[in-house]
């Protein structure tokens, strides 16, 4: 397994240039919104500890798990399928901010790299990482400015609304074109399989019109609802865990 990861960086070093280029960029943007919150209101969240690290950890292979669990929708091709590993970067992200929600992401693309190799040329993995940070990022960052109920609300749904529309633009100016590229076949045999579920594909544009954003405006509207629904019950937990790290930091009674 191994080896054949080691294969694939060495074929596709310019695909995976890439997406180091993006990983450096999420961390960078996460990293510039913690700093500017910190010093606009005090916020120590985004700061590191033992405890975190390891709520990062336990989130990460959580994520990885719930990769492999992906529900085919009966409007698209079955190359698209929705999964929720998003979840646990967005929870872990409203807790402690969005670099953490980047670091989860990442680790979580690298934990299924290193145990299943990639079978898409890397095209999968940086969809699912650039997609994934297009909801955790902007829902994470708006929430660390305010962090009540409302403040909520609008993150999740203005990430909704980004995740549906990077999810559809990289489809349409990327993913589609490589995935054709990769499997030697003409784009417009990808889009017959979308015809073929519904007549009103029959271009690039009602492919993501019909089968891509929809899927994404799910996607987003799932993580939203779920977060809604377990965040609160999770967050006394972890942020009880983070406070007490922080007590023992100042006390100096950290190991």
């Amino acid at each position: 397994m191994k080896n054949n990861l080691l294969a694939s960086i060495a074929e596709n070093t310019l695909l995976v240039a890439i997406f180091l280029m993006l990983i450096v960029a999420m961390f960078i943007a996460a990293r510039i919104a913690e700093n500017y919150v910190s010093k606009k209101t005090g916020d120590s969240s985004g700061t590191m500890s033992t405890r975190k690290l390891v709520i990062i950890g336990i989130f990460s292979a959580i994520s990885a798990v719930l990769m492999l669990f992906e529900i085919p929708m009966p409007f698209a091709p079955s190359f698209y399928k929705l999964d929720i590993s998003d979840l646990p970067a967005v929870i872990a992200g409203f807790a402690f901010g969005p670099m953490t929600g980047v670091m989860i992401e990442f680790i979580k693309i690298l934990l299924n790299l290193v145990l299943n190799g990639t079978q898409t040329a890397f095209i999968g993995e940086l969809a699912n990482f650039v997609v994934g940070c297009s909801y955790v990022l902007p829902a994470s960052i708006i929430y660390i400015f305010k962090k009540n109920r409302q403040t909520a609300f609008i993150s999740c749904l203005v990430a909704t609304m980004i995740i549906t529309i990077v999810g559809s633009s990289l489809n349409a100016f990327y993913l589609l074109p490589a995935f054709a590229k990769l499997y030697g076949m003409p784009l417009d045999a990808l889009i017959g399989m979308g015809t073929a579920i519904n007549p009103a594909i029959n271009n690039l544009f009602t492919f993501v019109l019909f089968a891509v954003a929809p899927i994404n405006l799910i996607k987003g509207g799932v993580l939203s609802a779920i977060t809604a629904l377990v965040y609160k019950k999770l967050s006394p937990v972890l942020k009880n865990s983070e406070l007490a790290s922080h007590r023992k930091i100042q006390t100096g009674t950290e190991a």
